[in-house]
């Protein structure tokens, strides 16, 4: 997602599913004043929905900058039946990774929801 089509989501619809974990940071002066600034032109969205939405342009975006770095072994071939090789950079690393942690933050939050259903143990009676 490029920043414009953010800008344009932050007019049309409301934020996506949140994980239960917090995370605290310590803005530098000139990016909280821009913060606050957006809050202003976007008076429905908190600053807390923001950073969020930010930080994740920003990781797609640093994503998408990961250079490509062929490898040895070929994987398939392009139209004109020209070899493609297997990405060695960081990309396939970061890309498993996101997904590990993706699936560990689902099982968290499964096991939040399934204890939160649970009826408390029921008192003996005397």
């Amino acid at each position: 997602m490029s920043f414009k089509e953010l800008l344009d989501s932050w007019r049309e619809r409301a934020a996506a599913p949140r994980t239960a974990r917090a995370y605290a940071v310590r803005l530098p002066l000139d990016d909280a004043a821009r913060l606050a600034a957006l809050a202003e032109l976007f008076p429905g969205r908190a600053p807390e929905q923001l950073i969020t939405e930010l930080l994740g342009a920003a990781l797609k975006e640093v994503a998408a900058a990961m250079p490509y770095v062929a490898g040895q072994r070929v994987i398939s071939t392009d139209e004109q039946g020209d070899p493609l090789y297997e990405d060695t950079g960081l990309t396939p690393r970061f890309m498993e990774l996101a997904r590990q942690h993706r699936r560990q933050l689902e099982g968290t939050a499964a096991g939040r929801r399934a204890g939160a259903k649970k009826s408390p143990p029921k008192r003996k009676s005397r």
